[in-house]
């Protein structure tokens, strides 16, 4: 195979990336304005926090119902925000937790950088934690944040409490066509990368200001889209190829922290199969099905969420059964 063929594939690689992309953005807002949007409050609009040395991103932090409440740690989705993958549970899990997320670099109003990488992803989510005053927290997960969170505990074990990982896997290429696909990716993204980070913080210069007032009197689904399209297209390639060099099949047996893993059992974005592998190589997990498809947190709520607010309580539980080892409360 020739340079310019390899260069050839390579670029149709990073182009379908970001129509397929472009198609799941397009799909949920077909769904949210066909109004298939959950009844749940809008959530209150995050605030700019600076990163010393890293960067401003924006997070949301809920209180819960006490000051020593446990705290959960919130990691989104691709092409979503920490309020867009999480806003149909933030207000059952605000009543029993504090509840933390945020946007992750390249993503919404997310920290702007030359590169994106799950190390980079994991080390904000600390830096966060350490701007909050927040020692230790369960880290939850949901799929590309599940990659996050894994990476989180290998990086700072001493900062997990334990982990809930959604619809998720310890790595994203198995077969042959997906390891030429993500190959083709990562070459493409050589020679785009700069280009990328500039379409993605032009667009992030473009949102508007979150406000009080505003969010106050967002409609849900106007919100649901706006937050939708605060992440530029132009991120997609870049991270989807970082997620084809995930795996964490190497050292995801060594978890030792309460672990639940939620699996939905219709998935076609991340293969069943591959969450079930997930779930046998932690020692000890807690494996809960929803029968529903990767978007089950939104468009399969009525199922999806008993199922989920169990598995979280249950890591909680077994964290606090543990002693002088607990959840630190912020």
């Amino acid at each position: 195979m020739t340079f310019e063929t390899i260069g050839r594939h390579s670029a149709r690689a990073g182009r379908s990336a970001t129509r397929v992309g472009g198609r799941l953005v397009v799909r949920g807002l077909r769904r949210l304005a066909d109004g298939a949007t959950p009844d749940v409050p809008v959530p209150p609009p995050a605030r700019p926090v600076d990163l010393p040395g890293r960067g401003t991103t924006h997070v949301l932090d809920l209180p819960g119902p006490t000051p020593d409440a446990p705290v959960l740690l919130l990691m989104h989705g691709i092409a979503t925000t920490g309020p867009l993958t999480w806003f149909s549970v933030l207000d059952d899990l605000s009543r029993r937790y504090r509840v933390v997320t945020f946007d992750q670099r390249w993503h919404g109003r997310g920290i702007l950088s030359e590169k994106f990488t799950l190390d980079d992803c994991a080390d904000d989510a600390v830096a966060v934690l350490d701007a909050l005053g927040i020692e230790r927290a369960v880290v939850v997960g949901y799929s590309m944040g599940g990659a996050s969170a894994q990476v989180l505990w290998h990086r700072h074990p001493d900062r997990v409490a334990g982990l809930v990982l959604c619809s998720t896997s310890a790595r994203w290429q198995g077969h042959l066509g997906e390891r030429v696909f993500f190959l083709m990716l990562r070459m493409a993204n050589e020679g785009l990368l700069s280009v990328a980070a500039d379409k993605v913080q032009a667009h992030a210069s473009a949102l508007p200001p979150l406000g009080d007032e505003a969010a106050a009197d967002a409609d849900l689904r106007a919100w649901c889209m706006a937050e939708l399209r605060s992440t530029s297209l132009w991120s997609l390639p870049v991270v989807m190829a970082e997620l084809g060099r995930f795996d964490a099949t190497g050292w995801i047996g060594d978890v030792t922290v309460p672990t639940g893993v939620l699996i939905t059992a219709r998935d076609r974005a991340i293969p069943t199969e591959r969450q079930r592998q997930l779930a046998a190589r932690i020692p000890g997990a807690i494996v809960r099905y929803s029968p529903g498809g990767h978007a089950s947190l939104v468009f399969d709520i009525p199922r999806w969420k008993p199922v989920f607010l169990e598995v979280v309580d249950e890591v909680v539980d077994a964290v606090a059964e543990r002693p002088a080892r607990g959840v630190v409360s912020g």
